[in-house]
């Protein structure tokens, strides 16, 4: 298997308002930014859509280590999301799970890709260059969406 590694970030000028999300991937010397956002979001749908679109970009079962400056995210798939699918996506105080739409379709990405993921954490605005980037699309993306190009 192809070992890829990946960033990912969201950001969100207000929460709810204009949102962004970031992914930078890198299989040995080939780079791929990617981007995207929406007018009326928050940061945790951000964070969600980044690992989605990163996921949806690699066309064959790969190795992956995902960096994510989101515990959101990570905590989500490492360690809620089998409670919540049994509980009918419901949280254990019986909410209904905040995304689950996108839980629901990052869930499905991850079970349907053959991927092996390991869901690695860094701090955000720490100077790690992956993530530096990755937060820098996910703002490029806030931009696109606020300018409209």
């Amino acid at each position: 298997m192809k070992l890829v590694t990946i960033y990912t970030d969201g950001a969100c000028k207000g929460n709810p308002g204009p949102g962004g999300w970031g992914a930078f991937l890198r299989y040995g010397d080939t780079e791929r930014d990617l981007f995207g956002g929406e007018t009326q979001t928050t940061n945790n749908r951000m964070e969600l859509m980044a690992v989605i679109e990163a996921l949806k970009a690699l066309k064959h079962p790969c190795q992956v280590h995902l960096y994510l400056d989101s515990e959101y995210v990570r905590k989500g798939m490492t360690e809620w999301l089998p409670s919540w699918k049994a509980r009918g996506w419901r949280t254990a105080s019986k909410q209904a799970v905040k995304n689950a739409d996108l839980w629901q379709i990052l869930d499905e990405v991850v079970s349907q890709s053959g991927h092996h993921i390991e869901w690695r954490w860094v701090k955000g605005h720490s100077g790690d260059p992956g993530n530096d980037r990755a937060d820098a699309l996910a703002n490029q993306g806030v931009l696109t969406v606020q300018t409209g190009s």
